[in-house]
């Protein structure tokens, strides 16, 4: 069976510290592909300031031309809203039989797992790899790692977030090292985030 990654994400927008950690892993597991996929709404997110979703997913496609073993899904484009993961993987497991799915996700995420649509589901029938972030209460969440199918990847600690840039930008600030330099040229030429 063909190994795909599943990095779920709203993307808003994509910058340097997905790729970095997108890269990471495909280097360092027996991923064949990472699939980004690109989320309409999540159910803990304010939709706000949130881009269309159009434009979040020519963003990705934009950052990830020159990485080969990187894809970008719309999959849940299609799917009922808000959009649950469990229901995103069971429309694939459907329509990609010969594949073997795995959930990409933060140390942060990890923690609010419990409050996820069919959550022992999703820890029982998929491999769940966990990268690690800084926040406040550590190893609260640690006796998730005692389980077999979550697997925590030593990934570099990535401190950038896509709210921080999208406030750089509305303030008129250099976003440039923080993005791809083709996602920037996007941002560049329009009115996004301002």
């Amino acid at each position: 069976m063909k190994k795909i990654g599943l990095f779920f994400g709203s993307f808003n927008p994509i910058h340097i510290g997905h790729l970095i950690l997108a890269n990471y892993i495909l280097e360092h597991s027996d991923m064949e592909e990472l699939w980004f996929v690109v989320s309409p709404q999540n159910p803990f997110k304010d939709k706000k300031s949130l881009l269309n979703d159009h434009n979040r997913l020519d963003m990705v496609q934009l950052a990830i031309k020159n990485y080969p073993k990187m894809r970008v899904s719309n999959v849940e484009f299609s799917l009922p809203k808000p959009s649950y993961t469990v229901d995103t993987l069971t429309y694939l497991h459907e329509k990609y039989p010969e594949y073997s799915f795995s959930l990409i996700m933060g140390e942060d995420n990890l923690k609010s797992l419990p409050k996820w649509k069919n959550s022992e589901a999703l820890i029982k029938n998929h491999q769940i790899i966990v990268y690690p972030r800084v926040f406040q209460e550590e190893n609260q969440h640690s006796n998730y790692f005692q389980h077999d199918n979550i697997h925590l990847v030593k990934a570099p600690i990535i401190e950038l977030s896509a709210t921080e840039i999208r406030n750089m930008i509305k303030d008129g600030k250099n976003v440039r090292p923080m993005l791809p330099p083709e996602v920037f040229e996007y941002l560049d030429g329009s009115n996004f985030y301002k």
